[in-house]
């Protein structure tokens, strides 16, 4: 009897920390972020992206992975860092340089 209880609790162990960790993960997919200057980037499912940059509208792709995000509009890709608190952040200066997801 005790193996099976072992089996059993090493089971729901496993499955437990696979939820918790797979929770963790930060997806942009379905969310819109919006910067400075009316910057705004809506990331859609299958890896497609409109923004809204410099008063020009872009169809863009992107890749995801756990810490940072590739925005690619006209053949130009940026990396965005994926912060802590869930924003995004690209290069310094630059139009993207902070973007906040919105609440919706």
């Amino acid at each position: 009897m005790k193996p099976i209880f072992h089996r059993t609790t090493l089971i729901a162990l496993v499955c437990g920390a696979t939820l918790i960790l797979a929770s963790c993960g930060k997806s942009v997919s379905g969310s819109t972020y919006e910067g400075a200057g009316g910057v705004t980037v809506a990331f859609q499912s299958g890896g497609k992206a409109a923004a809204f940059i410099g008063g020009i509208n872009s169809d863009c792709t992107y890749t995801e992975d756990s810490k940072s995000v590739t925005l690619t509009c006209a053949g130009q890709p940026t990396v965005l860092a994926i912060n802590d608190d869930g924003s995004l952040s690209g290069p310094a200066g630059g139009m993207l340089e902070k973007l906040t997801k919105k609440k919706s």
